[in-house]
C-alpha cells in the first residue's frame, strides 16, 4: 500500500477539566498534525491516470477547510469545564466539546471530521498529533 502524508500546523488553546496539574488551567499549544491517506491502489502496480493517490494540494484544501480553519487560534473547552465557566462561551473562537480536549480526543474529533470530507477513493490511515515537539498521540487504522 502507498500512503501519502501532509503536515499541518495550528495554534489552539484548551484546558483539561478536573486534571490535577498545570493542564487544569487554560493554556495553548503549537500543534503539528500529520494526516496520512491511502487510495485504492494495493501498492503492487503503478497508479494510473495522473499517478496520484491524491494531489497534495487537494489534501491540503480538504484539511484546511474542515479542520485547520476551525481549530486554529481557537479555545476548546469541555462541557464539564463550561458548567463552572459559562461566561467563556461569549468569547470569540470558543468551541464546546462533550469530551475533554486531550490530544487523544482531538484525534477522535479529527478522524470523525476527515472521514466525512475525503472522496470515496481515499481513506484515512493514520493521524499523528504533536502537542509539543516531543509528545504526540497517534490514531492508526
Amino acid at each position: 500500500m502507498i500512503r501519502i502524508t501532509k503536515i499541518f500546523h495550528f495554534e489552539m488553546a484548551h484546558v483539561i477539566s478536573g486534571y490535577n496539574g498545570r493542564c487544569k488551567n487554560i493554556h495553548g499549544h503549537s500543534y503539528e498534525l500529520h494526516v496520512s491517506v491511502a487510495g485504492q491502489n494495493t501498492g503492487e502496480t503503478y497508479i494510473t491516470g495522473q499517478g496520484f493517490v491524491i494531489d497534495f494540494k487537494e489534501l491540503k484544501q480538504l484539511v484546511y477547510k474542515d479542520i485547520i480553519d476551525l481549530l486554529d487560534h481557537s479555545l476548546v473547552l469541555s462541557e464539564a469545564f463550561l458548567l463552572n465557566h459559562p461566561e467563556l462561551l461569549k468569547e470569540d473562537h470558543v468551541l464546546a466539546w462533550k469530551h475533554e480536549p486531550t490530544a487523544e480526543n482531538i484525534l477522535y474529533y479529527l478522524k470523525e471530521k476527515l472521514d466525512t470530507v475525503f472522496p470515496d477513493h481515499i481513506r484515512l490511515v493514520q493521524l499523528k498529533l504533536y502537542e509539543t515537539k516531543d509528545s504526540y498521540a497517534e490514531w492508526v487504522l
